[in-house]
């Protein structure tokens, strides 16, 4: 039966920590495909007029591009290149709210995020993303240190 690791990418060393994690667990297992995840922090709620949200929406474009070209194509390329079985997303939104609901969608077995050293009382232990995906996310989730 086919597994599912769900991993957050943030374009740094901490995302990196976190597919080099993913990687080494997927490698214990028997069939597992792992799912690079980048998501755009990106609020729906804005009031704006057309003109506006014809700008919102292309930006939004260009940055699913960029963050595909520059940051997942590459992760994927590197793993698929090592003999694993990967894919990548790019989604705008709420980071925990995002990677939580592709793991339920893909019907992923763990999500696996690293954490970040943002300021602030929850992100001094986790990172703000990272709290709020361990205290809410429907699957496990591994943290990364």
């Amino acid at each position: 039966m086919l597994s599912r690791l769900v991993v957050g990418l943030d374009g740094g060393d901490t995302g990196s920590r976190a597919v080099d994690f993913a990687r080494k667990l997927a490698a214990r297992m028997e069939d597992c495909e792992l799912i690079l995840v980048y998501v755009i922090e990106w609020s729906p709620f804005s009031f704006q007029t057309a003109e506006e949200n014809a700008q919102r929406h292309r930006r939004r474009e260009e940055e699913i591009d960029a963050a595909r070209s520059r940051i997942v194509t590459p992760a994927v390329e590197a793993l698929q290149s090592q003999g694993v079985k990967v894919r990548g997303l790019v989604r705008h939104g709420n980071v925990s709210d995002a990677l939580d609901r592709i793991a339920r969608d893909e019907g992923a077995d763990l999500i696996v995020v690293a954490r970040t050293s943002d300021t602030g009382v929850a992100s001094r232990i986790f990172g703000s993303s990272t709290a709020n995906l361990v205290m809410h996310a429907t699957v496990p989730v591994t943290v990364v240190g």
